[in-house]
């Protein structure tokens, strides 16, 4: 790797280099693992050996892609894109995903053909062997091409790496459908070509679906959010971190908010001090442009635990809420107010009557004041 990071002057402690650096070692092993197999196929007259050398050329074809899109994600923001270009990863794992696709779909026509007109296979020991040092070589290229993918937070990367690892899956496959042949005198060839083509289609799937649901939007990931809160709430005047919302603009681009809980008693200049600064800090560790919501609390008088405590006795008998925050009793305005967490299944208005009813009976001259919140992360 050391070579290919010198002689492409890519940077072995940025992402974009670790990325581009297996984006094209995976092109050099595939071109040459697909030239081998195609070569091999020919000579043998065996569409499933042919068939892999093909889903190889495509590989190294994903992998171009995977690189060209890394490029292309990197490009600094600017008017037209101020979150940056992030998302064309996605973009690249969808095209991927669908040259996949086609590529296997194609397969699984060829080898359902054959079935029906079988054509006789010219194997030997020799190519059974240049399948299995090929097995081999993808099997650790993949493997090591999704721990990378892993480390450094590429799905693409990561998509590569599994469908190069699934290579060496159905290149033990074709070799199992030749010995076979070798020592029954039976083939089996068409058939492994069909099984061949159905992991290919259902790696493209796969991917696809995964893509989608980035697009669409789907929680952040779990690390990322524990650290988040963890320094959040670990700093000096929050007394706790909750509804934090995270935006994915790319593999690690995030914009974000979070509502923090604050002693009512604090002035707006003491509350822009840490709070700024604590802007800055997440921005600095974690690349994550985090603006705050503030609910003020009240945890020191005899009146704000009862009604906690009221609240707690409440959510303990609802199945579907799972927490409560952001409360507070207004004296001035005669208002009780208050967060519940709920789950997907909850109905959020029959949740809020409940609520309102319960606490109106032990406050009646008090309006109370309820928002149902669900977690986005």
């Amino acid at each position: 790797m050391s070579i290919i990071y010198k002689l492409f002057k890519l940077d072995p402690n940025s992402r974009e280099g670790v990325v581009s650096a297996t984006s094209i070692l995976n092109v050099i092993v595939n071109l040459l693992v697909a030239l081998m197999k195609v070569i091999v196929g020919l000579v043998a007259s065996s569409i499933a050996i042919v068939s892999e050398g093909v889903n190889n050329a495509t590989d190294a074809l994903s992998s171009i892609l995977t690189l060209v899109g890394t490029k292309l994600a990197g490009k600094a923001p600017d008017a037209k894109h101020p979150f940056g270009y992030g998302r064309i990863e996605y973009l690249t794992s969808m095209v991927i995903a669908s040259f996949i696709l086609v590529g296997g779909i194609e397969m699984l026509t060829s080898s359902i053909k054959l079935i029906f007109e079988p054509e006789e296979l010219n194997v030997s020991y020799v190519s059974l062997a240049v399948v299995l040092v090929s097995a081999i070589i993808k099997y650790a290229m993949g493997v090591y091409t999704m721990k990378t993918g892993r480390r450094v937070g590429s799905d693409t990367l990561e998509a590569v790496g599994v469908d190069c690892r699934n290579d060496s899956y159905v290149s033990v496959v074709t070799i199992i459908s030749a010995l076979v042949y070798l020592l029954g005198h039976f083939s089996i060839d068409a058939f492994a070509g069909v099984f061949t083509s159905s992991l290919i289609i259902k790696a493209g799937y796969e991917i696809m679906r995964d893509t989608v649901s980035e697009l669409l939007g789907q929680p952040a990931d779990e690390n990322l959010v524990r650290e988040l809160y963890k320094e959040i709430r670990n700093t000096e005047g929050v007394i706790n971190a909750v509804d934090m919302v995270l935006h994915n603009y790319g593999p690690d681009a995030y914009t974000g908010s979070c509502n923090v809980e604050l002693d009512h008693k604090k002035t707006v200049g003491d509350v822009y001090e840490f709070l700024r600064s604590l802007q800055i800090r997440i921005y600095e560790k974690y690349r994550v442009a985090m603006v705050f919501g503030i609910y003020a609390v009240d945890n020191d008088s005899t009146d704000a635990h009862k009604l906690r405590s009221e609240i707690a006795d409440f959510v303990k008998s609802k199945e579907h809420i799972k927490s409560y925050h952001a409360i507070y009793s207004d004296a001035k305005t005669n208002k009780i107010y208050c967060d519940l967490v709920v789950d997907y299944e909850a109905d959020f208005e029959k949740t809020a009557k409940e609520f309102d009813a319960y606490l109106s009976k032990i406050y009646p001259d008090k309006q109370i004041q309820v928002n149902i919140d669900r977690e986005f992360v």
